[in-house]
């Protein structure tokens, strides 16, 4: 039988990932919009590689922030179904100082040695 997780920490979880998600579409938006005001587009080869290097760092930094989105997704559905806080690796419950800090995490810290030791292992 899994424990459960507490739902005073469920709903503090809740709220940060909702923040968090937030503040990550803000951040979308905006670099998208920095990227897309800049009307420059003549210049010297100077002028184009700075711009192709800022267009390469946002499509970096869009990339990881949607991997971050995809992340509270999947936390905001395990609330939703009820699993939210357990371990895919060991199923035990996941330490409440780790959620706080990383509500999105799908592994204790236990589960993340196990699974770090795993990639390791088979890793080439």
């Amino acid at each position: 039988m899994i424990a459960a997780v507490p739902s005073d920490l469920v709903e503090k979880c809740r709220e940060k990932l909702l923040e968090t998600k937030s503040e990550l579409l803000n951040r979308v938006r905006e670099s998208r919009q920095d990227l897309n005001n800049d009307d420059s587009k003549g210049g010297d080869e100077g002028d184009q590689t700075l711009r192709a290097l800022a267009e390469t760092e946002f499509l970096s930094m869009h990339e990881r922030l949607r991997k971050q989105l995809v992340e509270i997704e999947m936390a905001l559905s395990r609330i939703e179904n009820g699993v939210y806080g357990i371990c895919e690796e060991t199923e035990e419950p996941i330490e409440s100082e780790r959620l706080l800090a990383i509500p999105w995490t799908r592994l204790s810290i236990e589960g993340a040695e196990i699974r770090e030791s795993v990639d390791k292992r088979y890793a080439r």
